[in-house]
């Protein structure tokens, strides 16, 4: 994919308002950039690996997974066309990634290196503003998801995500759009004790539930905002 081809991409970020696409176009043709394709599944970047560049999605959907020595698998989040990943490792101290990133779908992603990124950010308040803002969300996403991981029982968690997916689908009939293995490593728990779990709130008549959807049949597990 050429870059005249993913500026409506780059626009969608919202980083990149504050350029003309004649600007943007100028910008690619004389500082260095990279655009990879990842295969389904594959690894974008190993845990502990250095992050030498920024990265946009173009295309597909990434994930960022941790795997401990047991060999359980927590995914952290995802981030799809749009999103932008390795800005708040790229001018640490300690720029090594954490956790994994894995391509969930075939993927396009645009690298850009340090001095690339420095010059955008001189070259526009606005992009500044928004990569610091992108830098802060990434910090919040983990936070949460280590606060959910060390506060919350297997029911909290099932009961926070049923919650959410209620007000965002706006129905009792939840829509499952992943397999039960992605939403146990989701939510950070092991697949046999989702399964469990799950058992027994519909045993108690909370929830019933199906391969692709899980009902809730008790009010008194919806949350008001």
């Amino acid at each position: 994919m050429e870059i005249k081809n993913c500026l409506n991409v780059l626009k969608l970020t919202g980083l990149f308002n504050g350029f003309s696409t004649l600007e943007l176009l100028e910008l690619f043709k004389t500082n260095p950039y990279i655009i990879s394709q990842y295969k389904k599944n594959s690894i974008v970047h190993f845990e502990s690996e250095k992050c030498t560049s920024w990265g946009i999605i173009l295309k597909g959907e990434v994930i960022v997974q941790k795997i401990d020595e047991k060999g359980n698998v927590l995914t952290v989040t995802s981030f799809r066309v749009g999103d932008n990943i390795g800005g708040n490792l790229l001018f640490s101290k300690q720029p090594y990634y954490p956790m994994s990133i894995i391509a969930k779908t075939d993927s396009e992603i645009l690298h850009i290196n340090k001095d690339f990124v420095l010059l955008l950010c001189q070259s526009s308040k606005e992009f500044l503003l928004q990569f610091l803002t992108c830098i802060s969300d990434k910090t919040t996403i983990l936070t949460n998801k280590i606060k959910a991981i060390a506060m919350k029982s297997i029911r909290d968690s099932i009961i926070e995500f049923l919650n959410y997916e209620y007000y965002t689908q706006k129905n009792k009939v939840i829509e499952i759009h992943m397999t039960k293995k992605e939403l146990a490593e989701r939510l950070g728990i092991q697949r046999t004790s989702l399964s469990r779990e799950l058992n027994k709130m519909k045993k108690e008549g909370l929830v019933n539930y199906d391969a692709s959807t899980i009902t809730i049949c008790d009010n008194s597990i919806i949350r008001k905002l």
